[in-house]
């Protein structure tokens, strides 16, 4: 099979369109293969152990248009895939019992697979719960037929959504926190300055049934940091999947808020100059890592070699695990992640398409099943490593969904049309002040 975004690509430097399916179609394959045929829940990693994940299990809602739409599985099936797993979700039990799957209509971060219960006594993440919420507002817009099967998708998806107890999540603050545990009450962080929270207090202000009052919208972007890197003009925010994980659902372009008016952009103009800023910091290479330049870039929240120190080529250099990197300002430990290069293919196809077609001829498993690994580091070695350096040996279902997603946005529009159908966004959008384009 030849390197896929690498040897058929036309004069301009684009991939055909077969390519990025082949790369999108493989990538898919996870949630496919991952997923618990008796209840829909879907593994967070493809380490054999691994539990559920509540926001993988979104990501994997929101790419079943993707499937049917691309002819991987028929409407039908597809229909009663989503339906099961919007049943089971909806039956699992909430309540302030450490052994429940949620609270207050919100879900544990990390699930049983099994059982559906919450595993190792993780957090309620609002995160997570509002990519699984995404996900099923995508599902509730994307089957609009008037069958049985399609009214109950939606019926499920909506009641699921509207469980949620956003006023309840804010602890009498005006910012959402970060999660709650029962056994220690909400956790201290709350989502303030620019991050990928901004799905977050959308989905909380479009709420039919509890929703964020405007001010906690206010409160969240009172924080945001205006910058200028490298000489662009930006809202910063550090990892790139920051730019990306609200992108995946919402078409940004043309639309703007009160922030974005001021400063004359909107937040998909936005996350273009981050991916450039992360190109550019790649191509300086300040703490000169291995392999670092204008090809080989990306840097978010990924997997790493380990809290490990090392000396290489006579300097110090410390290396971490699981942990959110981002440029220019760090973390860096010189762990690059091609997953987060794709899903920035709507902005900036001119830079990310050099870059994939830079990283299909490394040994980085392109064109086997997944996609790319999801992180790797040139600059800690490993014997007997196919490459000589550091691959992470898993994937992870929350990195799947954005290059799904993305490459399609990129391709069709598919999930920017169908939430634009979505009235708990539309209205959330319109409640946190924007205006403009499609809206």
């Amino acid at each position: 099979m030849p390197e896929m975004l690498s040897t058929d690509a036309d004069l301009h430097g684009q991939p055909t369109d077969e390519n990025l399916g082949r790369l999108q179609f493989t990538t898919l394959l996870y949630y496919l293969q991952v997923t618990n045929p008796d209840n829909g829940l879907v593994r967070d990693k493809t380490e054999p152990s691994a539990p559920a994940s509540i926001a993988a299990i979104g990501m994997a809602l929101g790419t079943i248009p993707v499937v049917v739409e691309r002819g991987v599985i028929i409407r039908e099936f597809a229909a009663k895939i989503t339906r099961k797993r919007l049943r089971f979700l909806l039956e699992l039990p909430q309540g302030p019992e450490p052994d429940a799957s949620g609270y207050k209509g919100f879900f544990y971060h990390f699930l049983d697979i099994e059982t559906g219960r919450r595993v190792w006594q993780c957090e309620l993440s609002t995160i997570d719960s509002a990519f699984l919420f995404a996900g099923a507002l995508t599902v509730a817009a994307y089957f609009d037929q008037d069958t049985a099967a399609e009214a109950e998708i939606r019926q499920l998806a909506t009641a699921l959504y509207r469980r949620a107890d956003w006023n309840w999540a804010r602890d009498h603050g005006p910012t959402i926190t970060h999660g709650w545990r029962p056994e220690s009450g909400f956790i201290p962080y709350r989502w303030r300055g620019y991050d990928e929270g901004l799905l977050l207090y959308i989905l909380g202000l479009g709420s039919p049934t509890h929703p964020l009052p405007t001010e906690s919208y206010t409160a969240y972007t009172e924080s945001y940091e205006w910058r200028n890197i490298f000489g662009r003009e930006l809202l910063y925010s550090g990892p790139l999947f920051t730019h990306q994980l609200s992108h995946m659902w919402v078409d940004f372009r043309g639309i703007r808020d009160a922030f974005m008016r001021e400063h004359d952009s909107d937040y998909f103009q936005n996350s273009r100059q981050a991916t450039f800023v992360q190109q550019e910091y790649a191509i300086r290479n300040p703490m000169q890592f291995v392999g670092y330049g204008e090809h080989c870039w990306g840097f978010t929240a990924s997997d790493g070699p380990g809290w490990v120190t090392r000396v290489v080529n006579g300097v110090k250099r410390e290396f971490f695990d699981y942990i959110a990197r981002g440029a220019p300002f760090g973390p860096d430990d010189g762990t690059v992640s091609p997953w987060v290069v794709i899903a920035s293919l709507p902005f900036a196809p001119e830079i990310v398409i050099p870059t994939a077609r830079n990283f299909a001829r490394m040994n980085l498993g392109m064109t086997r099943l997944y996609g790319f690994k999801p992180s790797f580091n040139q600059s800690f070695s490993v014997e007997n490593s196919p490459t000589g350096w550091w691959v992470t040996p898993y994937h992870f279902g929350i990195d799947q969904g954005p290059v799904v997603l993305m490459v399609e946005n990129y391709r069709t529009g598919l999930l920017w049309d169908i939430m634009r159908r979505s009235g708990p966004v539309v209205s959330g959008l319109r409640r946190a002040g924007f205006t403009g384009g499609w809206l």
